[in-house]
């Protein structure tokens, strides 16, 4: 998923309209664009919008954000929703791995209930939004099947730590928020699930969402969060492998596969590679939507 939007909860104009944007996953939310009085009502629409949607390529995956668990609310979300069959649920200000547990026995109970397959709704998890969160970044490995994706976000951890902002005149994360983007890198790495950066906010700047998609592309992040749906496109772009990058990883790939399941280090185009560029390489093909097990002939991604 290069691309998730987020889209209000109690508004199925929208959520129809966002669908047809691009995006590849959309965030149904019933946490922070729901107010209080609409969530009920907003779980119901939620709910039918999941029942009615088509999930056939290139439909969007459809991931529904619960209210955090310190809430009361957790719980009537997912009774709600996942009878829909959403693709995961976007747990905010998870604070430690056991919050994925606990999340984790609460799907299990709605997916028997539902006559589904348990560990059918998988989980993403915003982790820095709370001190807690970011402190317990190690814990999220090893806790849950399910986890997917971790992200992270600046707005909720600014007003934990009574941040006036979070970022300076320049424009950049000021030091916390750059040390809460790291760890979720390197938690998602530890994990071995996808890292989901933030939204940025300013979605008339596409000059400036460009260059902070590609900041992300480059330190290992495999997609984006937007909050609007212009800003699909320039996140999609810039999470699209080109296709130099495609060819040199399927060539990899090929090379490593050839050589069989004991192979170190090989040469390609006179220069060594060994482990880590196969996973690079890897990386590279999932981002392109190939697999990497099933790969094409390498001159089919040769640029003209």
């Amino acid at each position: 998923m290069r691309s998730l939007l987020f889209v209000p909860g109690d508004s199925s104009r929208k959520m129809e309209k966002a669908a047809a944007c691009g995006a590849d996953a959309l965030i149904l939310d019933l946490e922070d664009s729901v107010a209080p009085s609409r969530k009920a009502e907003a779980r119901q629409i939620v709910r039918d919008f999941l029942i009615g949607a088509k999930r056939l390529y290139p439909a969007p995956k459809l991931i529904v954000r619960v209210n955090a668990l310190d809430t009361g609310l957790t719980s009537d979300d997912i009774a709600a929703v996942v009878e829909g069959r959403p693709d995961a649920v976007l747990l905010p200000k998870a604070g430690s791995g056991a919050d994925i547990q606990d999340l984790g026995t609460r799907l299990a109970v709605e997916e028997a209930s539902a006559g589904l397959t348990e560990g059918s709704v998988l989980i993403h998890a915003l982790m820095t939004e709370t001190a807690g969160g970011m402190l317990a970044a190690g814990s999220f490995a090893a806790k849950s099947d399910r986890l997917a994706a971790l992200s992270w976000g600046a707005e909720d951890l600014a007003a934990e730590i009574g941040a006036s902002s979070n970022k300076d005149d320049n424009g950049r994360y000021t030091d916390v928020f750059r040390l809460a983007r790291s760890l979720t890198l390197l938690a998602s790495a530890h994990a071995g699930v996808e890292a989901i950066d933030t939204v940025f906010t300013d979605f008339r700047d596409m000059e400036a969402l460009d260059s902070e998609c590609r900041a992300a592309v480059r330190d290992g992040f495999s997609g984006k969060m937007a909050i609007h749906p212009a800003q699909v496109p320039v996140i999609n772009s810039a999470f699209t492998p080109p296709p130099a990058d495609v060819e040199r990883a399927v060539r990899i790939l090929a090379l490593f596969a050839a050589a069989g399941p004991d192979a170190g280090v090989l040469s390609l185009d006179g220069k060594m590679i060994d482990k880590p560029h196969l996973r690079q390489a890897e990386r590279v093909a999932r981002r392109a939507g190939l697999d990497p097990a099933a790969l094409p002939d390498p001159d089919s991604f040769k640029s003209s």
